[in-house]
Parts: structure tokens; C-alpha cells; sequence
């Protein structure tokens, strides 16, 4: 299905971001993704499957506002005079801990979560596909730390999530000790 520009630009980005992640985290053996700077701090397989959990919870979300369009009628369509989306609003200050919803599980074999990562987007695609099909300014649902987000700022929001995961991957793999093998 072709994309209104503004789809097909939080599309491409949502892929460049995971195709950077994956990069990363394949290849790694199970010590490797098990493996953290400290105790308080997460491992890569820990990323990884905190990643699939957030992205699914943006799906569901997807389904539920969709839904509720879907049945009031309104769904008109993707607007043609919608040529950008509205960027999400910068965090607060101070640091945020993830809600308890999409905390990882530890020690999941790297292989699966590397592959449950893929199924996720390949569903999210339809996600994506669903917000090209309707208007998502109205489309509103409160953020724990961002407050209320339309549609499109929600997944704008995950490809920017996983940016900043994508760094925390990177510092974990540089950190003093990361084994080798």
C-alpha cells in the first residue's frame, strides 16, 4: 500500500532506527546479550525484548484508537492537507524509568527475541498502514511522561525510543568487560 509523505517518512525512519539495532544485537552470543555493565543496569537481550514490549503496546494502542474511529464513523480518510506530522513534545526533565508494563525478562535466548523484534515490526507494518488510512491529530491517548499524544506523535515517539535504546546498546557492547565471545 503507498503511504501518504508523511507515513512513509515515520515509516522510514522507524526501519533505519531497527535496521541499526539489529545490526547490533545479531550475531551476539547468549552471553554477550545476557551480559551487564552493573546490576543495575540492562543487558542487550534486556533492550531488545523492552523494545518488543513497548512497540507492541504502540500497536495495541493503534487497534484501540482505530477501533473506536472505526465505530464512531469518522475514520475520512488520510487528510491531504496533513503534509507533516506534529513532533512529539520534549521529555522532562530527569530520568524516567519504564513503565512496569514493558520491563524486560532476563536471560531470554537472543535468537528468539531477535526474531519476536522482527514479527513485531512486520505487524506494526499494518499499524502504519492503519494511520494512513485516517486522520490521526484527534486520535488521543495520555503518555505517562509526555502527556497527551495523537496517533502519529505515538509511533514518531517509538522510533525515537528505540534511537535512544540504540545508543544504550552501543554503550553496553563498549563497556570495560563486555565479553568477546
Amino acid at each position: 500500500m503507498p503511504l501518504p509523505k508523511p507515513v512513509e517518512a515515520l515509516w522510514t525512519e522507524l526501519q533505519s532506527v531497527r535496521a541499526e539495532i539489529l545490526g547490533e544485537a545479531e550475531g551476539l552470543s547468549q552471553g554477550q546479550a545476557d551480559w551487564k555493565p552493573s546490576e543495575k543496569d540492562w543487558s542487550v537481550g534486556e533492550v531488545v525484548h523492552h523494545l518488543t514490549l513497548a512497540e507492541i503496546a504502540t500497536g495495541k494502542l493503534t487497534t484501540k484508537l482505530t477501533r473506536e474511529t472505526d465505530a464512531a464513523g469518522a475514520s475520512g480518510g488520510f487528510p491531504a492537507d496533513l503534509t507533516a506530522f506534529e513532533p512529539f513534545p520534549a521529555p522532562p526533565a530527569g530520568a524516567a524509568d519504564a513503565p512496569e508494563v514493558v520491563w524486560p525478562e532476563r536471560g531470554k535466548p537472543i535468537a528468539e527475541l531477535l526474531s519476536t523484534l522482527r514479527a513485531t515490526r512486520a505487524r506494526s507494518r499494518q499499524s502504519i498502514e492503519k494511520l494512513a488510512a485516517l486522520d490521526p491529530r484527534p486520535l488521543k491517548f495520555k503518555h505517562f511522561r509526555f502527556g497527551e499524544l495523537d496517533l502519529a506523535q505515538w509511533w514518531q515517539l517509538q522510533a525515537h525510543h528505540d534511537s535512544i535504546h540504540l545508543v544504550q546498546i552501543r554503550e553496553i557492547k563498549g563497556a570495560p568487560g563486555f565479553p568477546r565471545a
